[in-house]
């Protein structure tokens, strides 16, 4: 498995990882593909690679991308200010659990640190599965509402 940087080419398989990056819990029906229509969702991933703050690396195995780390710095759910940028993270289902998505965030957390930010941000459902591997590379609960938690990587620690 490599770890690299996304190439301007493949930024359409970012429609892919939002949707899959969409938490639903158990027993509830997932939404149509339609969902990432709402402008909510397209701030993730309209205009990607032209916009302070892009930067995507990809999970690639045997020529193939399974997975994909990115940021920008967009007024999203996980929004702290205009100089932090916010993640989004999704793989595969088939690829989940094999620590891909930590070897992902870790290299998104050192090259944003290369770049100069002070932190990163990014909000996760409270009963997602992913929290304890947000936390386990340095991000903190900084402010919560009844779903989600809104937490913060401070990168001047890592």
């Amino acid at each position: 498995m490599t770890i690299r940087e996304m190439r301007p080419e493949e930024t359409d398989v970012l429609n892919d990882f939002l949707f899959l990056a969409i938490f639903i819990p158990e027993g509830v029906t997932p939404p149509s593909r339609d969902i990432l229509e709402k402008p909510e969702l397209k701030v993730y991933v309209d205009c990607f690679g032209f916009l302070y703050g892009d930067n995507c690396l990809v999970a690639e195995e045997d020529g193939k991308i399974v997975g994909a780390c990115w940021t920008r710095i967009m007024d999203d759910y996980g929004h702290v200010d205009n100089n932090t940028p916010s993640f989004a993270i999704s793989l595969y289902p088939e690829f989940r659990g094999r620590g891909i998505g930590t070897k992902l965030m870790e290299e998104m957390l050192k090259l944003l640190k290369e770049q100069g930010y002070q932190k990163a941000s990014l909000a996760v459902q409270k009963a997602n599965y992913a929290v304890s591997m947000y936390r386990k590379v340095g991000f903190e609960t900084v402010d919560e509402n009844e779903e989600e938690f809104i937490m913060v990587c401070d990168l001047t620690k890592i």
